[in-house]
C-alpha cells in the first residue's frame, strides 16, 4: 500500500472513530461500529490499531497536540497580556465549536485511555493550562489584571472554554464567532481586566 493510501486509509478510519465514539461513547462503540463506518471489515481495523483504545489515543493525541499549537501561535500572535488571553481563548473556543465532535471525544472519554497514555494526554492539558496561567501571571505583573487567583481563574477559563464542545449545536441561535468573542470578553472579566 503506498504512503498516500495507508494515510487516506488511516485518516478514514480515525475520523469513523471519533464519530463513533462521539455518538456512543466509548464503551459504547465496538470495533465492528467503527470498522462499518470507515468501509472496512472489522479485521482490517487491526492492521492499523490493535486496540480500540489505540484510537481512542490517537484521536486524543492528535486533538491536544493541535490545541497546544494554535494556542501557542494565538499567544504569539498578540502583544499584550490582555491581547494573549483574548486571542487564545477565542482560538481555544473556536476549536471546539468547529470541531466539537472530535473535541467531546478528547475531552469526555478520557476515562477509557491505559495509565501511560492518560499520562501523556495530560501533560499536553497541563501545557494547555500552563500557557493560560503564564498569560495571567504576566498581566497581573504589568497591572493589566486584578487577578489573585490566579490558578482557579485559568482552570474556570479553560472549563468554560472546553464545555462549548458538550453544548454546542450547528443549527443554534449563536455562531462559532459569537461565541468565541463573547468567551474572551468572559475571560478578560474573569482576569480582572483593567481596560475597556
Amino acid at each position: 500500500m503506498s504512503l498516500p493510501a495507508a494515510e487516506s486509509t488511516r485518516t478514514k478510519l480515525l475520523d469513523a472513530a471519533r464519530d463513533a465514539f462521539a455518538a456512543k461513547g466509548f464503551h459504547g462503540t465496538t470495533t465492528r461500529d467503527i470498522a462499518a463506518a470507515a468501509g472496512m471489515s472489522p479485521a482490517a481495523v487491526y492492521v492499523h490499531h490493535r486496540t480500540k483504545e489505540s484510537l481512542l489515543y490517537a484521536i486524543s493525541l492528535a486533538g491536544h497536540e493541535a490545541t497546544v499549537r494554535s494556542l501557542r501561535e494565538a499567544r504569539d500572535g498578540a502583544g499584550t497580556p490582555p491581547a494573549q488571553l483574548a486571542a487564545m481563548v477565542h482560538t481555544f473556543v473556536m476549536g471546539h465549536t468547529l470541531g466539537h465532535t472530535m473535541a467531546r471525544v478528547v475531552n469526555y472519554e478520557l476515562a477509557a485511555l491505559t495509565d501511560e497514555h492518560r499520562a501523556t494526554i495530560d501533560g499536553l492539558r497541563h501545557a494547555i493550562q500552563l500557557l493560560i496561567r503564564e498569560v495571567l501571571a504576566a498581566g497581573v505583573e504589568s497591572g493589566d489584571f486584578d487577578c489573585g487567583e490566579i490558578g482557579m481563574t485559568t482552570n474556570a477559563i479553560m472549563g468554560m472554554s472546553i464545555d462549548v464542545a458538550r453544548w454546542y449545536v450547528e443549527d443554534g441561535d449563536w455562531s462559532p464567532e459569537r461565541i468565541a468573542a463573547h468567551n474572551a470578553q468572559m475571560a478578560l472579566r474573569m482576569a480582572g481586566y483593567r481596560g475597556g
